[in-house]
């Protein structure tokens, strides 16, 4: 799987490559599923969710930039997945899940790996976890209609918020970076497709049900 991934050219820098050989994948999907875990694709995780395209994790840690000092906001815990691939890159990570039993299944995996560098909240990640902010990346596992305004308000005077944007069958891969300035640049890095954030600052349910 890795290697397909770096053979596409989707994912470039060495620590990623390592963090995505290290991690196994197949612990994060239904029994039933094992067998596809290595495919490079979404597969259902439950309650309505995914576990993230492996490229698509690897991209989004890549344009983060995660120093091994970094603390991490990772919104959409989902199967504990990549937030287990960004544990192996930064200093410490803050997960946040909004549906409670796949972050029970998260923590679970998470623990029994030994992965200790990771706290998982249940709660909308819309919001953030300002408690634990400024945050040196934000990484999104889900597509919203707009950049959530607070994840903006939570990064620090150098930070990366990576959040995919658009409607529901596909999006971009938007980099929000902070500038010494204290404003931000946006830089599109492509096409992705994720499942909806729906929360206050995301989408109020999701968009097969928002009018037009």
């Amino acid at each position: 799987m890795v290697a397909r991934i770096v053979a596409a050219g989707l994912v470039s820098d060495p620590r990623v490559i390592e963090a995505l050989g290290v991690v196994p994948r197949h612990l994060f999907v239904p029994k039933a599923l094992v067998a596809e875990a290595y495919g490079d694709h979404a597969l259902p995780i439950g309650a309505g969710q995914t576990i993230t395209q492996a490229a698509n994790v690897g991209r989004a840690a890549e344009l983060a930039a995660i120093r091994p000092d970094a603390r991490v906001l990772e919104i959409g815990t989902g199967s504990g997945y990549q937030a287990a691939v960004l544990a192996r890159l930064a200093g410490q990570v803050f997960s946040l899940e909004r549906i409670p039993e796949l972050a029970a299944e998260a923590r679970r995996v998470l623990a029994f790996l030994g992965v200790r560098n990771v706290s998982v909240k249940v709660f909308d990640g819309t919001y953030g976890w300002r408690e634990h902010a400024p945050y040196d990346a934000i990484v999104v596992a889900a597509a919203a209609p707009d950049i959530p305004a607070p994840l903006v308000s939570q990064l620090s005077a150098t930070g990366r918020l990576v959040v995919p944007v658009g409607p529901a069958n596909r999006q971009r891969l938007l980099v929000v970076k902070k500038l010494p300035s204290g404003r931000t640049r946006t830089e599109d890095a492509g096409d992705v497709a994720y499942v909806p954030l729906v929360g206050k600052f995301g989408w109020g349910k999701a968009p097969t049900e928002v009018g037009s």
